[in-house]
């Protein structure tokens, strides 16, 4: 009777296993992309930038930040910055601004993603305020100015990878947002 007993306890505990170790993973997977923005944030992986909430100051160098923009083929917008580059001091607040026009014959939604170039600079490229993944509705004909407020962080300078970097590139491209997932 006692073997049955304990037979039982095992067959429990290995029931328990799996039913922690699906509510694990199940958890995992559900925090797996805002932890991977944070990681990406923090270490520039892909040439993703980090948040900043104010600019430390000039250092005494500057790069140059060029600006590059896209659309998707099925998004009937035309995107471009207001100017194709910036020189900025390392470590000032700067801000660009960019131009979206709707060209369809409808309202349509669209949302941007961004990247920064070289990837090694990533991290150090820092926006406070940005109109990236945020919907933006234009109606036809409609033209919007979108800023981005940002700045090189100056630890950039005391990275041997990014260091000698002259020209960081900012780019942008422009998506169609399925307005079917976003009625309510």
């Amino acid at each position: 009777m006692n073997r049955a007993i304990a037979r039982m306890d095992g067959k429990t505990r290995t029931a328990m296993f799996a039913v922690l170790a699906l509510c694990f993973m199940t958890g995992l997977a559900w925090a797996s992309i805002p932890l991977y923005r944070l990681f990406c944030q923090a270490t520039g992986l892909n040439g993703t930038t980090g948040r900043g909430l104010a600019a430390p100051g000039a250092v005494g160098h500057q790069v140059t930040v060029a600006f590059d923009t896209n659309v998707a083929p099925s998004l009937k917008w035309h995107f471009r910055p207001e100017a194709r580059s910036d020189t900025v001091d390392v470590g000032a607040r700067d801000m660009a601004f960019f131009l979206a026009t709707n060209n369809a014959a409808t309202p349509v939604t669209g949302t941007a993603t961004f990247n920064v170039q070289p990837d090694a600079v990533g991290k150090y490229f820092k926006k406070i305020q940005c109109f990236c993944f945020t919907q933006q509705t234009l109606q036809p004909g409609e033209t919007a100015r979108m800023p981005v407020i940002f700045y090189v962080d100056p630890a950039i300078l005391k990275d041997p990878d990014a260091a000698d970097v002259q020209t960081i590139t900012l780019s942008y491209t422009f998506y169609p947002v399925d307005s079917s997932k976003t009625a309510s």
